[in-house]
């Protein structure tokens, strides 16, 4: 069965980013279940309402300015994603903002 091409290649873009993103979400959770990692319920809730956003609309966020045009999870939305991949491979979470610590090196 021969597949249609799709109709420009910004849609063709679109669909990669979906499919990636899916994947994404898949993989976070099935690392988590494996590695026996309880997310906590906001997570969990995080990743059903991310996923079916995406599977409905094809992005995750409404507002143009909290991401890119062709990318299905706004830059907060992957950069959580990132956080619960982390814990759920028992990585420590990375500090995202704050101090660093004395740069003089006597720590």
């Amino acid at each position: 069965m021969k597949r249609k091409p799709p109709a420009s290649p910004y849609e063709a873009q679109r669909e990669a980013a979906k499919r990636a993103a899916l994947n994404a979400l898949k993989r976070a959770r099935r690392s988590a279940e494996k590695a026996g990692v309880s997310l906590s319920e906001w997570e969990g809730e995080f990743l059903g309402s991310v996923e079916e956003r995406v599977k409905t609309y094809g992005r995750a966020f409404g507002d143009p300015e909290k991401g890119a045009a062709g990318q299905a999870l706004s830059s907060m939305q992957g950069r959580k994603l990132k956080e619960i991949t982390a814990k759920a491979k028992g990585e420590e979470p990375k500090r995202r903002w704050g101090r660093r610590g004395p740069r003089d090196g006597s720590e």
